[in-house]
């Protein structure tokens, strides 16, 4: 099936799922990303592990300092996707003066409005990009990279297992109302998921996006290392006992599923849990190198205080399990 153009807002007519989530969330007029999100925090739609406390910055620091001095790195460093910028402010704070004096910190951010944000926090010393390309161009080709919670935010393909195989979800928007169906496609992509056995009626979410989006840019990409940090499991613990999948949209604190999702398309964040074994083949397949999946809590331990916040992060009942950190290498 095609899909016709956006001539309108909100989006109607029958599209993909990914083609809805997309538009919703990165339309240049009405998208959630380019035009609406003001803020992250407790004012904002959602709250960030840096957005509560220093401690996972303080952490992604020593990190930094780990791969400059053992990989005779250059002190180059892209943050991709940087919120209202308390990363970067609590990251460079937490370096020795010396080494904040030789880092050249780059931002690649695409939403103007978290643009502004991060600009109030940082000093002039930061600079801006609009893709890895053109952060890695600055830097030579070399860089230590990292992102928090970026990965979750990429447009997902849904597919729902039939007795006669996977179809994928698309839904049709319209004066009459919204319809959610499924279609026949081929070929599939490349995801761990389709090989899991799962039950008839099982939905599942694929970041094909996010791996046409690392193929684009990772040519650049001489040496380095990388840090991804976001909610998600091994595809083996993602989808236990959601049938659903993990898809659902947050508008001021509010959790929403369901076809709720689809109420507020352009004003409030869609996101999926993130597949951690995709991410590991995918760099795989692209020359990465994987270190083992840890836990934010075995991330951040040491340098965690007995602060409410800091102990919500640990917890490993929330946060503390909930999001996982894989360290990828290019050499």
């Amino acid at each position: 099936m095609t899909e016709p153009p956006a001539k309108s807002w909100p989006p109607c007519g029958a599209m993909s799922f990914e083609s809805f989530m997309r538009a919703a969330l990165f339309d240049p007029q009405h998208g959630y990303y380019s035009r609406q999100i003001l803020t992250v925090g407790a004012k904002g739609d959602f709250a960030t592990a840096t957005t509560l406390s220093s401690t996972l910055a303080r952490a992604i620091g020593d990190w930094v300092m780990t791969q400059h001095r053992t990989k005779n790195l250059p002190l180059n460093l892209i943050e991709i996707g940087a919120g209202d910028g308390s990363l970067a402010r609590h990251l460079l704070k937490s370096l020795p003066l010396w080494t904040r004096l030789k880092c050249k910190y780059h931002i690649v951010e695409t939403s103007a409005p978290l643009r502004q944000q991060q600009a109030k926090r940082l000093s002039r010393k930061v600079r801006w990009f609009d893709s890895p390309k053109d952060a890695l161009t600055s830097c030579g080709g070399e860089a230590i990279i990292f992102h928090n919670e970026l990965v979750d935010a990429f447009p997902v393909r849904r597919f729902e297992k039939k007795e006669e195989g996977w179809e994928e979800c698309w839904i049709e928007l319209g004066s009459q109302g919204k319809r959610e169906y499924t279609c026949p496609s081929s070929p599939l992509p490349a995801s761990s998921a389709f090989d899991q056995g799962y039950q008839t009626g099982q939905r599942i979410e694929v970041l094909e996006s996010y791996q046409t989006w690392l193929k684009e840019w990772l040519p650049d990409w001489k040496r380095g290392e990388m840090l991804t940090i976001d909610y998600g499991d091994p595809i083996e613990r993602l989808y236990h006992r959601r049938p659903k999948g993990t898809l659902r949209a947050y508008l001021f604190h509010q959790t929403l599923s369901g076809m709720d999702i689809y109420q507020n398309p352009g004003r409030q964040d869609m996101t999926s849990d993130v597949n951690f074994t995709d991410l590991a083949n995918w760099g795989n397949s692209l020359g990465l190198q994987n270190a083992p999946l840890q836990t934010q809590a075995d991330f951040i331990r040491k340098f965690a205080s007995d602060s409410l916040e800091d102990q919500y992060l640990l917890d490993e009942s929330g946060p503390g399990k909930e999001f996982k950190v894989l360290h990828q290498s290019k050499r």
